[in-house]
């Protein structure tokens, strides 16, 4: 059954399929996403030509008989390569709100999303949609823990976030780099990363020797003796690794002692707690 027009007289706000003419569509100044592979787009615009569109892109109508996209922008700029003069599209009357987290869920389950775009439509969808994590978990099929994982990202200095995008470093790298207390021993461990070409568990260890050297000064300006045997360090590197976070055991001297577990925010504290409750 062949698709209808939109030259058809109903009003415009049609569930199935209609072929629409590239001419009439216009890219959404809402859409999350802003770069595109020109190599992937090649690749899918050659597909186009010899299989056609086999999945309608989503727009929805705007003022003069026009439409604008809301989901499937790699589709519709691959066909107009391909030399489409319609392409397949279902048309829902939308707001921008919708619009926008329709864009958003699409853009997260791309399989070549990098994890500061991920951590960023996260981000968007708690703070202009009034999501929570669980929500946003919800919505895309992630634990809790993992999408308060990825937001933690943004907290990194803008220079790691890009050098993260680029794929100069992974996101194992970026994790273990934001353990680290504070953007300027953030940055000098990121310096050292790309220097030396090290591995995600180089920079764990990188990490860990920095927060002992740290906690030792800290210790002997607050004038408490902390010991540092391997069986110590090793428990607290378990517990930084499994809460996604700072964590420092300290001891006064005595057989006492205390664990400190730090938190970005009441998402994290609550992230936290769920980790610890789990055990």
């Amino acid at each position: 059954m062949e698709a209808e027009t939109q030259d058809d007289p109903k009003p415009v706000d049609i569930r199935r399929v209609i072929d629409v003419s590239v001419d009439k569509i216009r890219t959404s100044p809402l859409q999350p996403r802003k770069t595109f592979d020109d190599e992937g787009i090649g690749e899918l615009a050659q597909s186009i030509r010899d299989n056609g569109v086999l999945q309608p892109i989503l727009v929805r109508p705007v003022e003069d008989g026009e439409f604008e996209l809301v989901a499937g922008e790699r589709r519709f700029r691959a066909a107009v390569e391909a030399g489409l003069r319609t392409i397949p599209a279902v048309v829902r009357r939308v707001t921008d709100k919708e619009s926008l987290e329709i864009a958003l869920i699409e853009n997260l389950q791309r399989e070549d999303i990098n994890p500061v775009e991920c951590a960023q439509a996260y981000r968007r969808l708690m703070d202009e949609f009034g999501m929570s994590q669980e929500q946003v978990a919800e919505k895309v099929g992630k634990s809790r823990s993992a999408v308060a994982n990825t937001v933690r990202l943004l907290n990194l200095p803008l220079p790691i976030l890009q050098s993260l995008e680029r794929g100069e470093i992974t996101e194992g790298h970026a994790r273990a780099i934001l353990a680290l207390d504070g953007q300027e021993e953030q940055i000098k461990a990121w310096k050292e990363v790309l220097c030396r070409g090290l591995s995600v568990r180089e920079t764990e260890n990188l990490s860990r020797t920095s927060l002992t050297r740290s906690g030792v000064k800290v210790s002997r300006e607050t004038r408490r003796h902390r010991r540092t045997d391997p069986h110590l360090l090793d428990i607290e590197d378990r517990l930084r690794r499994y809460l996604g976070t700072k964590v420092s055991i300290t001891r006064d001297g005595s057989e006492k002692g205390r664990i400190e577990i730090f938190f970005y925010d009441d998402e994290d504290l609550m992230r936290i707690l769920e980790l610890m409750a789990q055990v």
